[in-house]
C-alpha cells in the first residue's frame, strides 16, 4: 500500500505526519535522536489528543551509538496518597472504575520529556516544545481518522464540559478538514517551556490539576505530584535466532514480549510458512501462556518481586512449550488478553550518528479518564484503573506504586550488538503479538519493514482470534477446527499501529509505518 522508504543518513517515524515532519526538521537542523523524539512526542500530544499527552505516561529505550549501551527511561507515575483498596471497599466498589477521576494516577510524561533531554539531548525543552505550541495555538486540519475517533467517543467527550468545548462542534465530532485549535493547551505548553517541568509538578499547572482532582473527589494530592520522579532502568533482553531483543522491564509487559519470542524460537516457524495455520496456532498458544504469567507476576518492582530470571529463562520456555497442544486451542484460564485498541502513540528515530530511540506514550483509554482540567487543555489519563484490589496480587493498589502497563517499546540488536531494528506499536494487550509478527516478518520471512507492517495480521483475545481478510479461508477453517473462535476483522487500530526502522548491513535505514493508524515515516 505504501512504498519502502529508506535513506543513508537518518530516519524518523511517528503516529502522525506532522509529528514526523517536526522530528525530521530537528535532525536536519543538527539535533540528535532524543531532541527529535521529545519534539515529536510533544506534537503528538496536540495532533493525537485522545491518545496521549502531558496528562499521561511515557517509556523510552535509547541506544547511545558511541557506547552501544541501551538505557530505559520509565516515565510512568504512581498511585495517589488516597489510593488504597480500603478506599474502594468503603464505597462498596469491587474494582477501580475504568474511567473517571478515580482512575487517575500521577502523569509522568512531562518529567520524562525533560529528563530525556537533560541526560542525552542537545536542545532545551523550551525549544523542543515550540512546534507543539504552534499547532495547539494556530490549529491543524482534522483528519478523517481523528474525526472518526472523536465520533466513536462522543458520549465520553460530551460528558466532560472541557472536552466537549474543545473537541466538539455543535455537539458533534469536527468534520475532516476542520481547523482544531487548543489554545488552553498551548498556554500550558508555553508555561512548561518557560518554567520547566516543575511548573507541572510543583507550580501553577500542578496546583490546577490537584485542585480539580480534589474538587472531583479524586485520589491525588499536591505531594504526589511534587515527589514524582522518572526512573532510569536497564532494559531486559533475550536472544532470538542469534539476535538480541531488548524490551522494557516491569512495570510493563515487555517481559511478555520476550517470553513469546522465547517460545516462538522453539519451533521452526519459518518452515511452517507465513500466516499458515500451524504458524498462527503456535504463536497464539504461546501468547496465552505468556499472558498468564504476566497477569500473575508483572507489577512495579519497587513494591513486588517479579521473577524475571525465571520468566526469561530458555529452560522455562521449554517447560511452557510442553503445554502447547499442536492441534488444540487452550481455553479457560488462558483467556487473559483483553479487547481494545490501546489509545497510545509510538515513535522511533535513528539519527546521523546512529543514536536510536524507541518511544511510546499514552492516555490508556481514548481521552483517558474522560476528564480535562479546566482552563489547561490537559486530559488526565486513566492508568490507575489497572491496579488490582486483591491484597494478594503483586499489582495491588498502594500509594506511590506504579501500575502495570501494556506499553512495550522494543529494539533488536544483531549478534555483535550493532543496531538492527527499533520497533513498537500501540494496541493495548495486543502490542506484544503485533511486535512478534513484525519481527518475524523481517527476520524469518525476509520482508522489508513496510512489507512486514502491512502484512495481514491476527490478534488473539484469548478464546476469540481476530484475523484480517488476508489470512486465507483455508487457514481460517483449519484454525477453527483446532478450537479457535475465528472472527474476520477489517484492518484497524485493534491490530496495532506498528512502526519500525531497520538498519541494513550497509548502514542504510529503512522505515515501515502502519496504514492502520496515521503513522508516517521519513528517511534521507
Amino acid at each position: 500500500m505504501r512504498p519502502d522508504v529508506s535513506g543513508n543518513v537518518a530516519a524518523v517515524s511517528s503516529d502522525h505526519p506532522l509529528a514526523t515532519a517536526a522530528g525530521a526538521d530537528v535532525l536536519k537542523r543538527g539535533g540528535n535522536a532524543i531532541d527529535a523524539a521529545v519534539t515529536m512526542a510533544a506534537v503528538l500530544n496536540v495532533v493525537r489528543p485522545h491518545m496521549n499527552g502531558v496528562g499521561g505516561d511515557m517509556f523510552m529505550l535509547y541506544r547511545e551509538a558511541k557506547t552501544g549501551k541501551v538505557y530505559a527511561l520509565n516515565g510512568s507515575g504512581g498511585a495517589g496518597s488516597k489510593a488504597t483498596p480500603a478506599f474502594f471497599a468503603e464505597k462498596n466498589m469491587a474494582a477501580i472504575p475504568a474511567t473517571g477521576i478515580l482512575s487517575v494516577s500521577v502523569p509522568g510524561a512531562v518529567r520524562g520529556w525533560a529528563d530525556a533531554l537533560a541526560r542525552f539531548g542537545t536542545i532545551k525543552l523550551s525549544h523542543a516544545l515550540q512546534p507543539a505550541i504552534r499547532y495547539a495555538r494556530e490549529g491543524f486540519a482534522v483528519s478523517n481518522r481523528l474525526s472518526s475517533d472523536i465520533n466513536e467517543e462522543l458520549k465520553k467527550v460530551s460528558a466532560d464540559p472541557e472536552l466537549a468545548r474543545i473537541f466538539l462542534v455543535d455537539g458533534a465530532a469536527p468534520k475532516p478538514g476542520t481547523l482544531l485549535m487548543q489554545v488552553d493547551l498551548a498556554r500550558s505548553l508555553e508555561l512548561i517551556a518557560a518554567r520547566g517541568p516543575d511548573v507541572f509538578y510543583k507550580g501553577e499547572l500542578g496546583e490546577k490539576i490537584v485542585a480539580f482532582i480534589e474538587k472531583e473527589g479524586g485520589l491525588l494530592v499536591a505531594a504526589d505530584l511534587a515527589k514524582h520522579t522518572s526512573r532510569w532502568q536497564d532494559p531486559i533482553e533475550t536472544t532470538y535466532h542469534g539476535n538480541h531483543v531488548l524490551a522494557f522491564p516491569p512495570n510493563t509487559q515487555g517481559v511478555t514480549l520476550l517470553q513469546q519470542l522465547n517460545l516462538a524460537e522453539l519451533t521452526e516457524l519459518g518452515a511452517m510458512g507465513h500466516n499458515s495455520a500451524d504458524y498462527i496456532h503456535t504463536l497464539v498458544e504461546g501468547s496465552k501462556l505468556a499472558y498468564a504469567d504476566r497477569d500473575q507476576f508483572v507489577a512495579d518492582p519497587a513494591f513486588a518481586q517479579v521473577p524475571l530470571d525465571r520468566l526469561l529463562s530458555k529452560e522455562y520456555a521449554k517447560e511452557l512449550r510442553k503445554k502447547i497442544a499442536p492441534t488444540t486451542a487452550a481455553s479457560g484460564s488462558f483467556d487473559s488478553a483483553r479487547d481494545g485498541n490501546g489509545d497510545t502513540i509510538y515513535l522511533c528515530v535513528i539519527d546521523k550518528d546512529g543514536n536510536a530511540v524507541s518511544w511510546i506514550q499514552s492516555l490508556f483509554a481514548s481521552f483517558g479518564s474522560g476528564r480535562m482540567v479546566p482552563g489547561t487543555g490537559i486530559t488526565l489519563h486513566n492508568r490507575g484503573s489497572l491496579y488490582s484490589l486483591d491484597a494478594a496480587h503483586p499489582n495491588v493498589l498502594v500509594p506511590g506504586k506504579r501500575p502495570y502497563h501494556t506499553l512495550s517499546p522494543a529494539m533488536v540488536l544483531r549478534p555483535d550488538r550493532s543496531l538492527h531494528m527499533v520497533v513498537g506499536t500501540p494496541g493495548g494487550d495486543g502490542q506484544t503479538q503485533t511486535i512478534t509478527q513484525v519481527i518475524n516478518n523481517v527476520m524469518l520471512f525476509g520482508m522489508t519493514p513496510q512489507q512486514a507492517i502491512e502484512a495481514p495480521r491476527w490478534r488473539s483475545y484469548g478464546r476469540r482470534l481476530g484475523v484480517e481478510p488476508g489470512v486465507s479461508d483455508s487457514v481460517r477453517a483449519a484454525l477453527t477446527a483446532r478450537g479457535h473462535t475465528v472472527v474476520v476483522q477489517q484492518p484497524s487500530a485493534e491490530f496495532g499501529g506498528a512502526q519500525a526502522i531497520v538498519v541494513l548491513p550497509n548502514g542504510s535505514k529503512m522505515v515501515g509505518s502502519d496504514f492502520r493508524r496515521e503513522a508516517y515515516g521519513i528517511a534521507w
